[in-house]
């Protein structure tokens, strides 16, 4: 009996964070900052990580009109940078750093990530059809009510010729940023991400 408690202790133990210095100074928060970040994540997580199945329910509670599992699988994955199946608040408060502070190129690097699910490096024209079908589902019936169903398919196909510079049928992270930043209405959507905080 006491391996298994042994054991139950171990599965218990709670993650805890780096030292917050070290976290101001890896991140664009302030102290103060990344104090209330932590309360806050420690309230949803007091184990002091997320698995992706906590991530998925405290992302629905968001997008209550659609289904937001999917978009949350991916989002999971660009969290998880260790691919280890769990995020940390180390993982967690650096993408949010990136998201809400991080420069024009960190974003656009991050968002290509999210997109480059199999992570070879790269974007197939599947990978953004699987993303651009989860935002869809996660936004619900509500926000987009007259879509046909090959609305996203045809979003792609339009995103996607125009980001394969040399058409060679995938999207390299040089020829991502660069078509962003050609795009306005993608640059103004990133910037809606500095708004928040």
């Amino acid at each position: 009996s006491d391996k298994i408690e042994d054991e139950l202790e171990m599965t218990t133990v709670c993650h805890r964070p780096e030292g917050l210095e070290q976290l101001e100074a890896q991140t664009n928060f302030t102290k103060r900052e990344l104090q209330v970040l932590y309360r806050g994540f420690k309230n949803e997580c007091p184990s002091g990580v997320v698995n992706e199945e906590t991530f998925k329910q405290i992302y629905a509670q968001f997008f209550p009109h659609g289904d937001a599992s999917m978009y949350a699988h991916y989002l999971f994955n660009a969290f998880d940078t260790a691919q280890n199946g769990s995020v940390k608040f180390e993982d967690f408060v650096m993408a949010l750093s990136i998201l809400l502070r991080g420069t024009v190129h960190e974003k656009l690097r991050w968002t290509f990530n999210l997109y480059d699910i199999n992570k070879d490096g790269c974007i197939n024209k599947q990978e953004m059809m699987d993303i651009v079908k989860a935002i869809y589902d996660m936004m619900g019936k509500y926000t987009y009510p007259v879509l046909k169903e090959d609305a996203p398919r045809q979003h792609v196909e339009v995103f996607f010729q125009k980001m394969d510079k040399n058409k060679d049928g995938v999207v390299t992270l040089d020829e991502f940023i660069e078509s962003c930043q050609e795009d306005d209405n993608i640059m103004r959507s990133l910037q809606l991400f500095e708004n928040i905080m």
